[in-house]
């Protein structure tokens, strides 16, 4: 079983292209039976129209015949008298001498059922046939009657061929000679009609056959393009996906890389140059106490003991800009707080957040995001706005939350509205992507220019607050 489930795996470039090849087969077979079902159902209407022409020259044929047999005759029937048995016998002998073709002959029979007259079937002669049916139990020589006491009429019916004593279908057209209570009449075999009627019909299932095979080869060549055209898509979308997933992955590696290096250097700024003082304070110390100068060792160990508290905040600053702790504790409004207040005695810009308490509340993911985000709009304003003034303003509104960053600097180097290529735009742009959301930077250079950042999450961000709520943490986001 295990190895029949390998078997019929398939790839999703496969199960793609098995998407759209089956409603293609589909609605090709659709289209097939419905053309197949129309073509039959046209071709037999025209082989049945065929057929009634075929049929009514024949009937007209016969008519023709019997017309003009009678008109062979009239002038010996019109003379005679009911029971005037040597005309009855000159009008058998014309009759029995009137015969065409192959299996064409006159017949006669009078109103009790005996046959008078019947050149190519001689055994027929002088026998009763009232009662007489073909093999599909179609009477004869009894409807020949009844047609001939209404004046005249057609029968069709399977009767005895005499040249080659098969059984055919055959159509008689008979008159009534009331006088003498006679049935006249010929009939034709119709058997090459039924042949020529065959015929077409074997040509329209030949028709219809070959058109289901064009079709097929139609499909599969259709099927054979839209796999190959699936397999070129999925082989043209994966080198993308590879392209794109290398890229993806070098900005990582760039901005992990860039991340480190302004750790080492925050450390080696920082908390080195701190470290370094309080080591040189506290030899200063110890040589000041083996020299038994107590008093003078004290100076030293106090700054040395500033020093150390420097390093400590130092260390929770650098702690904070990796992961704030209060961003966990009490939400992302105080972490957004502390952020600009910490960036406000850094740097000397005057720095202002707003926000309102949230109806609903931010889940995980879009509090970090947007931590995220407002610390590198803020680290690049430092670096390059030159700014003096930056506002971060928070809310929640009935179609998600938005952040807007605001500063007065030097805006940035290309065109208001569109997007900046360097890797700190970049990774506000894919975050905030990550969440469904939006990221429009407008801005202006010149004396009063300035760049406006604003972030929107949609709704579903938005979480109800009990979902949410636990009881260390105190503010609205």
């Amino acid at each position: 079983m295990q190895r029949f489930r390998n078997l019929v795996s398939l790839t999703y470039a496969q199960k793609l292209s098995l998407v759209a090849a089956i409603p293609l087969v589909v609605a090709v077979a659709a289209i097939a039976v419905l053309v197949a079902y129309e073509a039959r159902a046209t071709a037999e209407r025209e082989i049945q129209a065929l057929e009634r022409r075929l049929i009514e020259a024949k009937k007209e044929e016969l008519r023709n015949y019997v017309t003009q047999a009678r008109n062979g005759f009239a002038y010996i029937y019109g003379r005679a008298e009911p029971d005037d048995d040597i005309a009855k016998n000159l009008v058998s002998q014309i009759l029995s001498a009137m015969i065409y073709g192959q299996d064409g002959f006159f017949f006669v029979y009078d109103y009790d059922g005996t046959n008078l007259v019947s050149p190519r079937q001689t055994q027929f002669i002088n026998r009763n046939w009232e009662g007489l049916t073909d093999s599909n139990g179609t009477p004869i020589v009894d409807e020949f009657i009844r047609l001939a006491r209404q004046g005249a009429g057609w029968h069709s019916f399977m009767w005895q061929k005499p040249t080659t004593g098969q059984e055919a279908q055959m159509i008689a057209y008979v008159v009534g000679l009331q006088d003498w209570r006679w049935v006249v009449g010929t009939g034709v075999f119709i058997d090459d009609i039924v042949a020529t009627v065959a015929i077409a019909r074997a040509e329209v299932e030949a028709r219809v056959q070959r058109t289901f095979m064009y079709i097929g080869a139609i499909v599969v060549l259709a099927v054979l393009i839209v796999f190959a055209s699936g397999m070129m898509l999925n082989i043209r979308e994966r080198r993308l996906a590879d392209a794109k997933l290398k890229e993806l992955t070098q900005r990582v590696f760039d901005a992990q890389e860039e991340e480190r290096g302004r750790v080492a250097r925050e450390l080696h700024d920082g908390i080195s140059q701190i470290l370094v003082g309080v080591r040189y304070a506290l030899d200063n110390a110890r040589r000041r106490l083996s020299r038994g100068d107590d008093a003078g060792a004290r100076a030293p160990l106090d700054k040395g003991v500033d020093h150390l508290g420097t390093a400590i905040t130092e260390v929770r600053r650098i702690s904070r800009d990796l992961r704030p702790g209060v961003l966990d504790d009490l939400g992302l409004g105080p972490a957004l707080r502390a952020l600009t207040d910490d960036f406000r005695d850094r740097t000397g810009i005057e720095t202002e957040f707003s926000t309102v308490v949230f109806r609903n509340r931010l889940d995980q993911d879009a509090k970090i995001a947007l931590y995220r985000i407002a610390q590198e709009a803020l680290t690049n304003i430092e670096r390059h706005a030159d700014a003096t003034r930056v506002t971060i303003d928070l809310r929640g509104h009935k179609k998600g939350a938005t952040m807007r960053i605001t500063d007065n600097g030097r805006g940035l180097r290309r065109e208001p509205g569109m997007h900046s290529t360097g890797i700190g735009l970049r990774n506000m742009q894919e975050r905030i992507e990550q969440l469904d959301g939006s990221l429009r930077i407008l801005s202006s250079r010149g004396p009063r220019g300035g760049t406006v950042i604003e972030v929107s999450l949609p709704l579903s961000h938005l979480l109800p607050p009990q979902e949410d709520a636990t009881p260390n943490r105190k503010a609205g986001t």
